[in-house]
C-alpha cells in the first residue's frame, strides 16, 4: 500500500512539473508573439491620435481661411467689374 502512495506522488509531481513547464511555454509564446507585433506595428506608418486630431484642426482652419480668401475675393472682382461695365 505504501507503494501505491508513492507511485501516484511521483506521478502527481511529474504531472505538475509538466504542467508548469507548459504553462511556462505559453506564457514565451505569447511574450514573443506580442513583441513581433509590436516590432510589425511600430515599423508602419501610424501615427497617435493626438497627432492626427492636431493635424485634422490644422486643415479645417486652412479650409476656413481659403473659403473667407474666394469670398474675399468674389466680392473683389465682382466691385471691379462693377466699376468698369460702360455706362449706358
Amino acid at each position: 500500500m505504501q507503494t501505491d502512495n508513492r507511485i501516484l506522488d511521483d506521478i502527481a509531481k511529474v504531472i505538475n512539473g509538466f504542467a508548469g513547464t507548459v504553462a511556462g511555454m505559453g506564457r514565451e509564446a505569447e511574450a514573443g508573439a506580442r513583441e513581433r507585433v509590436r516590432e510589425w506595428v511600430g515599423g508602419l506608418d501610424f501615427v497617435s491620435r493626438d497627432e492626427f486630431e492636431t493635424v485634422k484642426a490644422m486643415a479645417v482652419a486652412a479650409r476656413d481661411e481659403a473659403d473667407a480668401l474666394r469670398a474675399r475675393l468674389d466680392a473683389l472682382e465682382a466691385k471691379a467689374n462693377a466699376g468698369s461695365a460702360p455706362a449706358a
